[in-house]
């Protein structure tokens, strides 16, 4: 369990590490008074709000025999009938999990502006216009084998994709968004500013909540696990940012473990039997070794 959370903890970082600078450059734009609100009120609605709802909706969505309440509870039971619906529906929320997250490591990979960490990264961006062909082989291939199992992890796998290309749209509007707050000519009131924060922050949180199912399906530990990583960024949000954006390579890091927790969630999804222990051990070697790389790289 404490691995577990650990786990989520330092995913939760990495993969909003792009979410933090948003905030920080914005906040830098505001009176200390509304920042203090916004690290200390925004952050409650950041955990229990977003990361705390999200996850029980997806649960509740995809398993509704559990009821509301038993969604939330249902890690907690020893009820044999609710331990083989949660078995039963799982894969469906593990496959299009991973399929959102195997999408989304693509789709940087190809075709967004990145530090390149590794040799091969700049014969992909070289090709960016692949991408879309890449995925498609890739959801196809995974519905044909997923239609010979059951029809409905087969329109899992379709709904992850639609999920990806829903979420992009947001998240390209966020961005865009991001350049009329840091625009000169901007004359949005702090209040305005921090809703902004918050919306762009939700829409940001989807990567971090998808990614934690790969960890675990017990929601109180994705709250946990996830709120403890969200507290750790906001207090490094305004002090500490820019030692952050020195470490080059961690959005690579961040990037290639989703790719890894993506393939983890489709395999599980499969029936391959996944040690609970596998998620946090990749996640703590593959950011490692990219904080490591980015410390060599300052060196230079």
């Amino acid at each position: 369990m404490i691995i577990t959370v650990l786990g989520l903890c330092l995913f939760e970082i990495i993969s909003s590490v792009d979410n933090a600078v948003i905030n920080a450059e914005v906040l830098g734009t505001m009176s200390k008074r509304s920042q203090k609100w916004f690290l200390l009120y925004g952050f409650f609605f950041a955990v229990f709000v977003v990361r705390g709802l999200l996850p029980w909706i997806i649960i509740w969505a995809t398993m509704p025999s559990l009821g509301l309440i038993g969604s939330l509870t249902a890690t907690f039971s020893n009820d044999p009938s609710i331990h083989a619906a949660i078995g039963k529906s799982a894969p469906i929320l593990l496959l299009g999990g991973g399929i959102f997250l195997i999408f989304l490591f693509f789709h940087w990979l190809f075709l967004e502006t990145k530090n390149f960490g590794l040799r091969h990264e700049k014969f992909f961006q070289r090709n960016g216009v692949w991408f879309f062909a890449v995925i498609s082989i890739i959801l196809a291939t995974v519905v044909w084998y997923a239609l010979k199992i059951n029809t409905m992890l087969a329109f899992a796998a379709v709904i992850g994709s639609t999920a990806f290309f829903i979420t992009h749209g947001f998240k390209e509007n966020a961005e865009k968004g991001e350049k009329a707050l840091l625009s000169k000519d901007n004359n949005m009131s702090d209040i305005s500013k921090i809703i902004y924060l918050e919306i762009i922050d939700m829409t940001f949180s989807i990567d971090g909540v998808l990614g934690a199912f790969a960890f675990t399906l017990s929601v109180p530990l994705i709250i946990l696990g996830n709120g403890l990583g969200a507290f750790i960024l906001r207090k490094l949000t305004i002090g500490n940012i820019d030692r952050i954006k020195k470490y080059a390579f961690l959005k690579n890091g961040a990037m290639y473990s989703i790719f890894v927790l993506g393939i983890i969630m489709m395999a599980d999804s499969f029936g391959m039997e996944i040690p609970s222990y596998l998620s946090p051990l990749l996640t703590f070697a593959i950011i490692g070794f990219f904080i490591v790389k980015s410390v060599r790289h300052n060196r230079i």
